[in-house]
């Protein structure tokens, strides 16, 4: 077979070439505008028929000319729906930002990705099937009369899993491309479709999702690469966390090692958080605080590490057992004052449960350790992927899907989930020193059912990494506790454990009563490395 092509109207300013098994169109630089079409096609076709096609351009300067400002609006509907409160408690209350499943367009509003427009009253959020919508109402949250307006607004994207409002347009990772969207003639439809960057290797495996989507300081984004499943790598990406630049003229590998990070949280101190999934050689879900270069130990994903043994990869900031999250999602800062005690505070999503954790946690020679304890909301209908605090309301929203293996079943969904001030009794940090345990809560406790040991259990486990799926639990014991002290304002309790040790992993039960005498109880699931 024979390829024939043509770049008609551009052969005084381009040539082409061939790279790496592809046929490439360069043109000099220059500021006047060029005219010109390309053709190609088999060579059957009457090459005559080609330039008589091509000498009518002369004659459709207006008609190109409107190609480079945005067509007529396509999706004229938008669609109103009511906001609702979803659920309430003495300290959190949540709203849902009901979705459109009634559109014109039948088009399946599965949410995994969402970020704040300036106005602090509307955001965009990314569809797993390709859609990018604008919400907005989203002040009217909490109101007897608030309501959302969805207007489409993007389409036929490539499985987006994160989106950023940058200025007036909107960037997006697809698993193809990171997408910058544009509005060129002010209709409020993403009309251009600029790609920022390219790099994302691609092959036909259904695993390789591109995850999540950060911005730091100086403009360079961030997204993980899935790797294949119980697959070997092909392709440089496989298993990854990526940096692209702000510009979008290059992606960096900072650290290795992952098989399904499913999303980036970003560090003042240049490292991140990650999470991955249970499966070969990964015996449980974990949450990794990654350092540039670092190894992560997935031995199928891309690397050059040959030692498969523990000791050649970081160690996690813990193992998360499936009973307690079946699938983590993405991490982020609580950096609102509106959250108060939890102000500072690390939290963790998960898609496997539809809930939300906190994430006590401490470093120690430099290995980061700790765990996870849930908000005592009810688990979401869907997935949840990402979350954002709105600079404007100063709450938490969270968005979710399903579409892979999770224990939910709506297909998706947006909540705000605000913090009334009133008593969480949540870990703030967690500490393991020799024959102690220290927890310190979010609000004061009673002393005296705080200080008796019957009121707390912990259990301890090993697992086993190899190139099995998953692990089962080894030596799962009770550590005995044989006292508790309570500090002076009643939010810190120290229990006495003659045991402790390292362990892979630890659950820790508290059933407590609060200073103000209701119930505070909890479960922390942990890993001590030291």
């Amino acid at each position: 077979n024979t390829l024939v092509v043509a770049a008609l109207g551009f052969q005084q300013t381009a040539q082409f070439s061939l790279q790496d098994n592809r046929l490439v169109l360069t043109s000099g630089k220059g500021s006047d505008p060029l005219k010109g079409s390309v053709w190609f096609t088999d060579s059957t076709v009457d090459q005559d028929a080609m330039t008589d096609i091509n000498s009518h351009l002369a004659d459709l300067d207006t008609d190109l000319d409107a190609y480079t400002h945005g067509g007529p609006v396509q999706y004229t509907t938008a669609i109103d729906v009511p906001a609702k409160k979803w659920f309430e408690s003495e300290a959190w209350l949540v709203d849902e930002l009901v979705r459109p499943e009634g559109n014109p367009w039948g088009a399946r509003t599965r949410i995994t990705g969402m970020d704040f427009y300036p106005d602090g009253k509307s955001l965009a959020t990314c569809t797993w099937d390709g859609d990018v919508w604008k919400v907005e109402g989203i002040d009217t949250l909490g109101q007897p009369d608030g309501s959302l307006r969805w207007h489409r607004i993007a389409t036929g994207l490539f499985q987006p899993l994160g989106i950023i409002v940058d200025k007036e347009r909107l960037l997006v990772t697809c698993r193809d491309q990171i997408v910058s969207l544009g509005d060129n003639n002010g209709d409020g439809e993403m009309d251009d479709y600029r790609c920022l960057n390219s790099d994302h290797q691609v092959t036909e495996h259904f695993h390789e999702f591109a995850m999540g989507l950060q911005r730091d300081g100086e403009g360079n984004l961030y997204y993980a690469k899935s790797a294949r499943h119980a697959l070997k790598a092909v392709v440089p990406h496989h298993g990854t966390l990526l940096r692209v630049a702000a510009d979008g003229s290059k992606t960096d590998i900072i650290a290795t090692g992952f098989r399904a990070a499913n999303g980036v949280c970003l560090n003042d101190d240049g490292s991140f958080i990650v999470t991955d999934q249970e499966g070969h050689w990964n015996p449980k879900n974990r949450i990794n605080w990654v350092r540039p270069g670092g190894f992560y130990g997935n031995m199928y994903g891309y690397h050059d590490v040959t030692d498969s043994s523990d000791e050649a990869m970081q160690q996690p900031l813990c193992w998360i057992t499936n009973a307690f999250d079946r699938s983590p999602a993405e991490l982020l800062w609580c950096d609102s004052d509106r959250w108060g005690p939890f102000k500072g505070t690390l939290l963790n999503l998960s898609y496997g449960y539809g809930k939300i954790f906190v994430v006590p946690h401490e470093e120690l020679d430099g290995q980061m350790q700790g765990g996870m304890c849930e908000l005592p909301v009810p688990q979401f209908p869907t997935g949840l992927m990402r979350g954002r605090f709105n600079p404007h309301d100063g709450q938490l929203y969270a968005c979710g899907m399903v579409a892979w293996g999770s224990a939910q079943r709506q297909a998706g969904g947006i909540y705000r989930i605000r913090y009334t001030g009133k008593p969480a009794h949540l870990p703030l940090s967690l500490k393991a020193t020799p024959r102690r345990m220290t927890i310190a809560l979010s609000d004061p406790v009673d002393a005296t059912s705080a200080s008796d040991p019957k009121n707390y259990r912990i259990k301890v486990w090993a697992l086993k990494r190899s190139a099995n799926y998953g692990s089962k639990h080894y030596d799962e014991h009770e550590l005995t506790i044989k006292s508790v002290s309570v500090s002076k304002d009643g939010r810190t309790v120290e229990l006495l454990v003659p045991d402790v040790a390292p362990t892979w992993g630890m659950e820790v039960r508290y059933a407590l009563k609060g200073a103000n005498g209701k119930s505070a109880s909890g479960v922390i699931h942990n890993t001590i490395h030291k």
